[in-house]
């Protein structure tokens, strides 16, 4: 059950940055974190541990993370900023906007908002189904929407998917709204389980939400994307961090470990698609 919980909050965050990678070369989203805590600090905020403003708290988380989203893809379209840079300058703004803010407090969720997130159904946890769920939903995005297709075809080649009569900038727009909602409603569900939002609780998904599309198989040249290994990745991250916990490793040895397994994993996958000789 830990397994799946803690796997289960990584799984959608890398849903939502494995849409964005499979663009292709260049893009990827550092805002996660920022929005994470920006959009489970308001929705906690507004909540203010009142069950019947639960539906409201969750629009508005969903909703900052949308807005997040378009911000980063009017600055990389309009000032034509490199994605790496226009999400990390988005991260400062929404981080001090999450800072202002919060200011120190630690708002509980409602109760049975907290009840939800940390319950089971089946001996399943109930995160972990709202992730299964996701998932399944961005399998079908990506295998028989055409959506999904754009995303492909633009990652493959641009120029290309703009000759076929892909909506580029509508489908990459659309991309980086959804992978800043995911992260909202990320930060909304990791604040009801943990509680409360504290202003670093999504500091350690920008390498995880990385890590999982890397190691789960997703091609960091674009073009492909693999929604199942996303999942093997969640799990054997997971299962790598409680075995450093055991020996008694720190955060340190574990981000080490973690950068590494990404380098063998893209190394192997370079090696892999050469050519032979």
């Amino acid at each position: 059950q830990a397994a799946f919980t803690f796997a289960a909050f990584s799984v959608i965050v890398g849903l939502g940055q494995m849409f964005v990678i499979t663009l292709g070369p260049g893009n990827i989203d550092l805002s996660i974190p920022a929005t994470m805590t920006l959009a489970g600090t308001v929705a906690l905020k507004l909540m203010d541990e009142r069950a019947a403003l639960i539906l409201p708290g969750l629009l508005i988380g969903l909703g900052i993370g949308a807005g997040v989203g378009l911000a980063n893809y009017a600055l990389i379209k309009a000032l034509r900023i490199p994605p790496i840079i226009a999400t990390l300058a988005m991260s400062f703004v929404v981080q001090s906007a999450a800072i202002w803010t919060n200011r120190g407090l630690r708002i509980k969720p409602p109760e049975w908002l907290a009840s939800f997130s940390t319950g089971t159904v089946l001996g399943i946890p109930n995160i972990a189904l709202v992730a299964l769920a996701l998932s399944v939903a961005a399998w079908v995005l990506l295998e028989r929407a055409a959506y999904g297709r754009g995303i492909g075809a633009i990652g493959q080649s641009l120029p290309a998917a703009e000759r076929a009569g892909v909506p580029v900038d509508g489908t990459r727009a659309a991309t980086y709204v959804l992978c800043a909602t995911l992260a909202g409603l990320c930060g909304f569900l990791l604040s009801c389980f943990s509680g409360g939002a504290a202003l670093n609780m999504g500091s350690e998904y920008l390498l995880i939400s990385i890590a999982v599309v890397v190691i789960g198989g997703t091609s960091v040249a674009g073009g492909y994307s693999n929604v199942p290994g996303i999942w093997g990745a969640a799990l054997f991250l997971f299962l790598v961090v409680s075995m450093l916990n055991t020996y008694g490793f720190g955060a340190g040895p574990r981000l080490i470990l973690t950068g590494f397994i990404i380098i063998a994993v893209i190394l192997a996958a370079s090696t892999r698609n050469q050519p032979a000789s």
